[in-house]
């Protein structure tokens, strides 16, 4: 049976993602999968990906808009990009996307299951009912423009979708899991983001069962015309009551505040890094270049990997990780960002040939990170931006708008972060 994990408003952005950050996020997106399969397997990624929150915090660490539906399309094409050399290797693949890159979902599946096996006239015929539920079932206003379709070579899958209401200048997000439904019209998705918008007429709910089968009895015995003349007799009939969900709020404001960060887990990652990074890391901290700035985003980094349920509910805390494509809350810190790559591909590798320690180390990082959240101080958030903004141009800070403090893009991996 499908849960709903949560709804969020998502603001319509315009713009793009350059491409120096467009392939560091395929990077990034691409080894922390694969840290994931390797630590937890193929479904626990899918079961990630099916999550909202979840979803949202992935998308900031890799750079891109904290808040932003634009963070939908971004994940879902960096994964495709990322994950297609060694998607036989890890079992997982991703087809779909924005426009008709949605389109070529069905020849996409069919590719895959002549190569793996799977059966890909169910998968494609899965394909096509979410997207008819999510467009037809599900009348809320927003129309469907993004399909991400995940299999795993069992078979089992993840779909993320997107609508659009360019009137009031939103997006909802749509998840759903293969292996947390029983059908497909009883309460089928993993969660539904979006802006709640008065009622909604949902006949996916299960309270609906009693409606759907109604309908079908009044078409058989009226036919359409009669239905429409019973219904311009009678007043329109009160709306069902729906479901509560627990609702991530994405502000209108593009800049990073104070509220919109759980500092308490702030100050617990700064710690950890600052305490037990040199513990955990001795070998790493004697790479050049790799310092407590390249440790405390690899906690963020640990957190996406090994974070519960409940740690994503401030994505825009995951932004302090590399920084944001457009300055928010800092222009993205591009040597830390390679720094980080260059370190979790190294724990991957080494964990495919049977030594986990980094990753490992990762863990004890995040471990660490919660428990002295209960008890760690450190500066408000306004100083702690202050001085990642003071520090952005040794850092390789490089937004949309160009690199930061320089006049070119030289020199940009002296000192150690």
């Amino acid at each position: 049976m499908a849960q709903r994990t949560g709804s969020a408003d998502l603001p319509l952005h315009g713009g793009h993602v350059p491409a120096w950050l467009s392939a560091r996020m395929a990077s990034l997106g691409a080894v922390i999968c694969e840290a994931i399969v390797q630590e937890y397997g193929r479904d626990e990624l899918l079961s990630r990906l099916a999550h909202p929150f979840w979803f949202q915090s992935f998308g900031a660490v890799m750079g891109m808009d904290w808040h932003s539906s634009g963070v939908t399309t971004t994940v879902i094409g960096a994964l495709k990009r990322g994950l297609e050399p060694a998607q036989d290797e890890l079992g997982v693949y991703v087809c779909g996307g924005r426009g008709k890159h949605s389109r070529r979902t069905p020849e996409e599946l069919r590719a895959i299951g002549g190569r793996v096996g799977i059966d890909a006239d169910e998968l494609t015929k899965a394909s096509r009912l979410v997207a008819k539920v999510d467009s037809a079932a599900i009348q809320d206003g927003f129309d469907l423009y993004l399909h991400g379709f995940f299999v795993t070579r069992e078979g089992n899958w993840t779909v993320v979708q997107q609508g659009m209401n360019t009137d009031k200048g939103q997006a909802r997000r749509y998840h759903w899991f293969s292996k947390s439904r029983s059908n497909f019209i009883d309460e089928p998705h993993a969660a539904i983001d979006g802006p709640a918008q008065g009622e909604i007429v949902n006949l996916t709910d299960r309270r609906a069962n009693a409606s759907r089968s109604a309908q079908l009895d009044l078409l058989s015995t009226l036919g359409p015309d009669r239905i429409v003349a019973e219904l311009l007799e009678q007043s329109k009939p009160e709306q069902p009551e729906q479901l509560s969900l627990p609702h991530l709020e994405m502000p209108a404001h593009h800049e990073v505040r104070s509220s919109d960060v759980f500092i308490r887990r702030l100050h617990g990652t700064l710690a950890a890094a600052t305490e037990q990074g040199p513990t955990d890391f001795p070998d790493l901290l004697l790479i050049p270049g790799v310092g407590a700035r390249t440790v405390q985003s690899l906690a963020m980094v640990a957190e996406v990997v090994h974070g519960a349920p409940y740690r994503f509910q401030d994505p825009a805390r995951f932004s302090l990780a590399h920084g944001g494509k457009d300055s928010h809350p800092y222009p993205v810190a591009t040597s830390v960002y390679d720094e980080t790559i260059k370190v979790l591909k190294s724990a991957v590798q080494k964990a495919k040939l049977g030594n986990s320690e980094t990753l490992a180390a990762l863990k004890r990082l995040d471990d660490q990170a919660r428990m002295l959240e209960r008890t760690a101080n450190g500066p408000t958030f306004e100083t702690y931006i202050a001085r990642e903004q003071a520090a952005s141009p040794s850092l390789g800070g490089r937004s949309v708008f160009g690199w930061e403090g320089m006049t070119t893009p030289m020199s940009k991996s002296g000192g150690t972060r």
